[in-house]
């Protein structure tokens, strides 16, 4: 059963009982995600290490920007 599935049945449940509606799926998947990333950061400076973001300074050495000429 995928998420939608699940959601649909869970939201004829609610109405059927009078209850909350549950909250769509991936409505709170952006808000998780940067919770996670301010954790790492506070870990990170705790541990004395700077609170850069590792992941963008990997991905710009991987990846090259090129300036196009105007």
């Amino acid at each position: 059963m995928t998420a939608i599935e699940q959601y649909l049945i869970d939201t004829y449940r609610a109405s059927q009982h009078r209850t909350p509606m549950p909250p769509p799926p991936g409505r709170d998947d952006v808000a998780a995600l940067r919770a996670l990333h301010t954790e790492a950061q506070f870990r990170s400076v705790l541990a004395g290490r700077p609170a850069t973001h590792r992941w963008r300074t990997r991905l710009r050495r991987l990846l090259p920007l090129r300036r196009r000429a105007c």
